[in-house]
């Protein structure tokens, strides 16, 4: 699909000015969907890029980073996700309470750059985990702690203490005023996995610090994040999550980990990545759902997957982005390990195929009902549209174990038929666009009595056919 590249970049330039002036919202339309403020379909499509690339200094560290931001933009990427508790962009990092306005102004230059390439933002203000514990490194946060100037005695009092509540509404006041009323961010969210820390009324503390994200952007999306959703006992704080008030968008994290207790998180990645969607949708959240964070890792998140180094054609990514907006989410997985998997193995191509395969698609206008059609060899994931039907075909013996722990390479497929009737549900059918999504070919086929005849293809194809407008769909 390289050729696409020069249709996508030509596109996110027109285009780019013209949102720069609109907001992210859950769409009006259809509350499963996000669009501009002026009404116009947007489609999340991006990853976590939490900090720049290590560097010997700050101007390598910016030169890093524009170039992840180049080369997600040129294949029709639109957002990311930073945390700005981040030890690069941190600025309360030497004293609680204090914010350091010159350490700021790397994040003023962070949204400088994805306002040129136009990519919007998801603010993430903070991730630690304890306040002051040997051993915690990276989720630790001591300054908090009353015994260095801090507000709060323990982490529980830090959620639930009205000192360090207070000092907290600051901070959001203090972003508010330097960052409010800006379309490039796509949004604000309070925490990195809130129920990763042992102590507190973590969900109490969110639902008093919704309300103030909404007052301080109010035209910005408010959200909060759970960690991975890989255990039966995570269902109820998941759903509880998922229907809180203020909370704009019912986000999950799921992970393919041999160490989780769901089995679910062992097998095929579209499988897991699938589960989680349908698993929110389940709850009627009446907002947008999210994977919010996907990918794989060592058992029980003990680092990145060891098996990345050999996924050198991005079979898991691929897998995170098509899966979830297939299921039903509001657009496709965001993966995590943006430096050791995305960059290192030079996947961005696969942001461009997941936009051209949604190339003119307007999921709010669509009122899409998610399918599975059942196939001898394909997992097909269906959204049945008033004006499209679009399919997402997957080679179900494909998957992260056939090829990359045993080595299989993929087959051929030849002579597939799919039967689509459930979906065209005896609508007039156009001739079926058929997109290769590992070769960027495009082919036409016939749609007689409800079945399409694939072309030659390996792993997956996007079939979109149109079709005769029809009433709403029941939502």
């Amino acid at each position: 699909m390289r050729r696409w590249h020069g249709w996508i970049l030509a596109v996110a330039v027109a285009c780019a000015a013209a949102e720069e002036e609109h907001y992210v919202r859950v769409s009006p339309r259809d509350h499963r969907y996000l669009e501009l403020s002026d009404g116009r379909p947007y489609v999340p499509i991006g990853l976590n890029l939490i900090a720049p690339p290590r560097a010997a200094n700050e101007e390598e560290a910016f030169k890093g980073l524009e170039a992840w931001l180049a080369k997600l933009a040129v294949n029709g990427g639109n957002y990311i996700r930073v945390w700005l508790s981040n030890p690069f962009w941190d600025v309360e990092a030497e004293k609680s309470g204090v914010y350091d306005g010159e350490k700021a102004r790397r994040i003023d230059r962070l949204l400088g750059l994805c306002r040129q390439h136009g990519i919007r933002v998801k603010m993430t203000l903070e991730h630690f985990r304890t306040i002051g514990e040997p051993g915690k490194g990276w989720a630790d946060k001591p300054l908090h702690h009353v015994s260095r100037g801090g507000p709060a005695q323990s982490i529980a009092d830090f959620f639930d203490g009205e000192a360090p509540r207070a000092q907290f509404r600051q901070k959001i006041r203090w972003y508010a005023e330097r960052y409010g009323d800006q379309p490039i961010i796509y949004g604000w969210e309070l925490w990195n996995e809130v129920n990763a820390v042992r102590g507190g009324d973590y969900m109490a503390w969110t639902a008093a610090m919704l309300p103030e994200l909404h007052r301080a952007f109010a035209r910005n999306l408010c959200m909060q994040s759970l960690g991975s959703f890989d255990r039966a006992r995570t269902r109820e704080v998941y759903r509880r999550h998922s229907l809180l008030e203020g909370n704009d968008l019912a986000q999950v994290h799921r992970y393919l980990d041999l160490g989780a207790e769901l089995e679910v998180c062992h097998g095929p990645v579209d499988v897991l990545a699938a589960d989680a969607v349908r698993e929110l949708l389940g709850y009627e959240p009446k907002r947008p759902v999210i994977v919010a964070e996907s990918g794989a890792v060592e058992p029980k998140h003990t680092g990145p997957f060891k098996l990345y180094a050999v996924d050198r054609e991005g079979v898991i990514l691929h897998d995170v982005l098509f899966a979830p907006f297939f299921a039903g989410a509001a657009g496709p997985g965001q993966i995590w390990h943006w430096d050791a998997y995305v960059a290192a193995n030079d996947l961005w191509w696969h942001y461009g195929r997941f936009a051209a395969a949604l190339m003119k698609v307007d999921p709010p206008a669509e009122d899409f009902e998610p399918l599975m059609i059942e196939h001898p060899r394909l997992r097909v994931y269906v959204l049945k549209g008033r004006r499209t039907v679009l399919a997402w075909c997957r080679d179900a013996r494909n998957t992260w174990e056939s090829e990359l722990k045993r080595g299989e390479k993929p087959e051929v497929l030849r002579n597939v038929e799919v039967d689509l009737g459930a979906a065209l549900a005896g609508r007039k059918a156009r001739p079926a666009e058929v997109y290769s999504l590992w070769n960027g070919e495009r082919a036409q086929a016939r749609v007689r009595s409800g079945k399409v005849r694939l072309p030659a293809f390996t792993r997956s194809v996007v079939v979109r056919v149109g079709v005769e407008a029809e009433g709403s769909l029941g939502r």
